[in-house]
């Protein structure tokens, strides 16, 4: 077999591993952000590096909710010239304290925190800020990682405990999910191909849950096949008041 399908098999296999193990807390991720969307309140998603991504991959996305939010902050977006800088800002204690004091958020919003190992200052600050001020915290983590590796914070904690709600990606340590005889790293990480399927599940439900009240959902249509624009264009008016990115 070669790496291709056992790489391929591997991501089948953790997919299926958090299905079953995180079914309770995906559940409780999807009622929380049907809340949240039913009583008007706000979503927002958050991450720093590669963790970044998966909080940029839920918005503005076709077939994805509108009302999502990405939180970014020069130096955590893989934005900077040097990569390496980007390690430094997200080990910068203070940084996710000032990001939220000009985020917006308020208390009753859901702000679902990315991040594989949790240990790092700028989204344990973000957590805490959250927290402190009445805002729902859904985490996805990586915790094989997380509760072996010691927190960077001076607080002592990881992100995971800092969730209302945590979802375990159920990733290996370290994240890469591949190893070859005689070469001692591991290659090809699972997280954002397993974090993107387990967050599109929520969002999934987040859907059904309003269309089971009778609330129609924000979704957009690809502005790629006719009629897309006109709906969106809908879609953005009827949820101007939640949407911060336009």
């Amino acid at each position: 077999m070669s790496a291709i399908n056992s790489y391929l098999n591997r991501i089948k296999e953790i997919i299926d591993t958090a299905a079953e193990r995180e079914a309770d807390s995906m559940e409780a991720a999807a009622q929380m952000l049907y809340e949240a969307t039913k009583q008007g309140k706000n979503l927002y998603t958050f991450g720093n590096g590669h963790a970044s991504l998966l909080a940029l991959e839920l918005y503005y996305r076709t077939g994805g909710m509108a009302t999502f939010n990405p939180i970014s902050a020069p130096g955590l977006m893989l934005d900077l010239p040097k990569a390496l800088m980007t390690t430094d800002m997200e080990r910068l204690e203070g940084y996710g304290q000032v990001i939220f004091n000009n985020s917006g958020i308020v208390a009753g919003d859901v702000i679902i925190i990315h991040s594989v190992s949790g240990r790092n200052p700028a989204t344990i600050d973000m957590a805490m800020a959250c927290r402190e001020a009445g805002v729902k915290v859904i985490i996805l983590t990586n915790m094989n990682t997380s509760t072996v590796e010691p927190s960077r914070h001076s607080g002592g904690k990881n992100l995971y405990e800092f969730g209302d709600i945590v979802i375990d990606n159920c990733g290996d340590y370290g994240d890469a999910a591949m190893s070859f005889p005689g070469f001692p790293q591991k290659v090809a990480p699972s997280s954002t191909a397993v974090g993107a399927a387990l967050l599109y599940a929520v969002v999934a439900r987040t859907v059904e849950l309003l269309l089971e009240d009778g609330i129609m959902p924000p979704v957009f249509v690809s502005a790629n096949v006719e009629g897309g624009d006109e709906h969106n264009k809908k879609v953005l008016e009827q949820y101007k008041d939640h949407i911060f990115y336009m």
